[in-house]
């Protein structure tokens, strides 16, 4: 409580038991003497203790009541002012907020625009270099099977011509009589003698 608040309080309480004696209506007692306060000069006492009291309540109350109203509308007036720019920043937070998962969704459908499109291009690149990679894949073969066709037709030439000369051989043997040795041995004689040393 304000030291102002508590005052006023207090001069009030004090006011309010000096005035609750003159306010309370006395009664009579059979056979004793009459009340002075019942009398018109103690109505007429009672009454202006009352206005001495009502009226300093007054005062005060038309002192400092309206001072103590100012401040309060003063305080009511800041506080619904802070209320109404809390209520702003709020507002605009909520608005924000609104426009970032407006942004947001649409952020989403960016990212998966792009995803789509990294995918497409990551899938295009793995076929381009799958292509690359039969196509060596296919030249190696290809470089294979030439060379052991080559090899084999070398090997095959080989065979054959080593069967040809075995063939040779064995048709020479067959049909070389001692005669026909003795005329080629002399013909090979023959030559030898005559070509220069």
């Amino acid at each position: 409580m304000k030291p102002r608040r508590w005052w006023l309080t207090a001069v009030f309480l004090l006011l309010l038991i000096a005035c609750a004696p003159a306010l309370q209506p006395t009664f009579a007692v059979e056979g004793s003497e009459p009340n002075p306060a019942e009398e018109l000069v103690g109505t007429v006492f009672r009454w202006l203790n009352f206005a001495l009291v009502a009226g300093t309540i007054g005062y005060l109350t038309l002192k400092y009541a309206p001072g103590w109203a100012r401040r309060r509308a003063d305080q009511i007036r800041t506080s619904l002012s802070e209320a109404a720019a809390a209520k702003a920043a709020a507002e605009q937070e909520l608005r924000e907020a609104e426009e970032k998962l407006a942004r947001l969704a649409q952020e989403i459908g960016e990212l998966r625009t792009r995803a789509r499109e990294e995918s497409a291009r990551e899938a295009g690149r793995i076929r381009a270099h799958t292509r690359e990679e039969i196509e060596k894949i296919e030249r190696a073969g290809q470089a294979e099977i030439e060379a052991a066709e080559h090899a084999a037709r070398l090997e095959l030439k080989a065979a054959a011509a080593r069967l040809a000369v075995e063939r040779a051989g064995t048709l020479i043997r067959s049909e070389i009589t001692a005669h026909t040795q003795a005329v080629l041995f002399e013909s090979f004689l023959e030559n030898l003698a005559r070509s220069p040393h």
